[in-house]
């Protein structure tokens, strides 16, 4: 998903052919799984022509039209017993993936659990964001808050309940956007939650959250998450982030539950990467989630 109208530092649309180049596909076929589709649902224009429009929700049209694509694109893997793994571009594209997901999960009737891994919260609104920015408002319109246009993407109505979304390696909130969640019901474990309890305490209370609160789970993984000593190649780099380790043992652990349906990974920006590193550790990352283990 080759999007990055999201965001104010652009290159991440080329984050899934990075990604690709550093062998997701034979990593996930590795591991027995066959790759039935691949490619990007939407016709893109190139973000340099396009109108910003409205400063508060910065290039709304354009997204609103690929995220709907993918929308569409998730929910018929989803409904096909595939598992919809999404590269991007920036975090706006979960606004499609959540829309096809929470779709597939209602029609099943299962309770959709959201893990976000992210140093940012994406929990803005237009009245609350500072910069405008779609992907900082993504998981706040798929819980139902926001512009109509992005809470009634796809379909109308929130797309997963935010008491069942749970946050992991937070360490940047806006004022706006932090009284939201707190008012919202997600549950939070910062990166400061990490330092003072440990990270195998904070992965069991993960694992026993999505356990009470879900029966499929969708993982968006931003790589901003990790530390840029890991992962330089992001859009917005924040030091004090998880280690490489971390994230690969998260995936793995997640994948140990059995609850996990689908994901994106996205943020991986090669015009900022050293020697496509960043790229390297999500496509290491996709293959934890997709069942690897080193023993």
């Amino acid at each position: 998903m080759p999007l990055d109208f999201g965001a104010s530092r652009h290159g991440s649309d080329m984050g899934p052919s990075a990604i690709r180049l550093a062998g997701i596909r034979d990593g996930i076929t590795g591991l027995g799984h066959k790759v039935v589709r691949h490619g990007s649902p939407p016709s893109l224009p190139p973000q340099e022509y396009a109108d910003p429009g409205d400063p508060r929700a910065k290039y709304l049209a354009p997204i609103v039209s690929a995220c709907s694509a993918l929308a569409r694109e998730v929910r018929e893997g989803a409904d096909s017993s595939q598992f919809p793994l999404v590269l991007g571009g920036d975090h706006s594209v979960a606004l499609g993936s959540l829309a096809g997901m929470g779709a597939a999960a209602r029609a099943a009737g299962a309770r959709l659990g959201v893990l976000y891994v992210d140093a940012h919260g994406d929990f803005n609104t237009p009245e609350t964001s500072p910069s405008g920015n779609i992907h900082g408002q993504c998981l706040a319109a798929s819980c139902g808050f926001g512009l109509p246009a992005l809470v009634d993407l796809y379909e109308p109505g929130r797309k997963v309940d935010p008491r069942n979304v749970c946050f992991v390696g937070t360490r940047d909130l806006d004022p706006g956007e932090r009284e939201l969640m707190r008012g919202a019901g997600v549950t939070v474990f910062s990166m400061s939650e990490i330092d003072r309890r440990g990270f195998p305490d904070v992965l069991h209370s993960v694992a026993d959250f999505f356990r009470e609160h879900s029966d499929w789970v969708h993982v968006s993984f931003d790589m901003d998450v990790l530390d840029p000593m890991f992962a330089p190649g992001t859009g917005i780099p924040l030091p004090a982030g998880l280690t490489n380790r971390e994230a690969l043992l998260l995936m793995e652990e997640m994948a140990a539950t059995g609850l996990v349906r689908s994901a994106d990974i996205v943020e991986v920006n090669p015009v900022l990467d050293v020697r496509n590193q960043t790229a390297v550790l999500a496509a290491a990352l996709a293959r934890r989630l997709l069942g690897e283990k080193i023993w």
